[in-house]
């Protein structure tokens, strides 16, 4: 799992690099200093979220209408780093049995 996150961290690089956010946003921060600026600065709030393996937190945070989204990553103790964004953000809505795998 660690090995996969630093993969698309590595990966999102380029994809941070489009998003004015990443221009004048620090890379990591606590949580709360990033999920506050990103709803001041892009009306963005979290869409999405779910738990890593080593208990740390995957959030998509998006517009109400998709035009811009930003996917952290925070620990256990609260701190915060973007991962990628972008902009088109689309739910897609699962199948009943097309839930996540036990």
């Amino acid at each position: 799992m660690l090995r996969s996150l630093a993969l698309v961290s590595l990966a999102a690089g380029a994809v941070l690099i489009g998003k004015p956010a990443a221009a004048d946003m620090p890379q990591c921060s606590q949580r709360d200093s990033v999920v506050s600026y990103l709803e001041k600065k892009y009306k963005e709030s979290p869409v999405a979220i779910g738990v890593t393996s080593n208990g740390g937190l995957v959030e998509v945070l998006s517009t109400n209408g998709g035009g811009t989204w930003t996917i952290i990553v925070t620990s256990a103790k609260g701190w915060s780093c973007l991962v990628a964004a972008g902009e088109g953000w689309k739910s897609i809505a699962m199948k009943p049995d097309e839930g996540p795998s036990t």
